[in-house]
């Protein structure tokens, strides 16, 4: 099964170590990243999808956060 994440941070720092940990756990980048300015807070929000090849059938039992 295929598994898709997106991954966002409200900066540079935060959204690095979030995309770090999940190449180290096996995940890849999917795409390009994206930036996505939030009026409400003045900031710039980046964007990564990740996506992960996993043994198994899709159900409504899997948690992304134990892969």
């Amino acid at each position: 099964m295929k598994l898709y994440r997106y991954l966002t941070g409200p900066d540079d720092a935060a959204f690095c170590k979030r995309v770090s940990a999940a190449l180290n756990k096996g995940w890849q980048l999917h795409g390009a990243p994206t930036l996505t300015f939030d009026s409400a807070r003045g900031r710039v929000i980046c964007g990564q999808a990740i996506v992960k090849d996993v043994p198994g059938e899709w159900s409504d039992d899997v948690v992304l956060s134990e892969h």
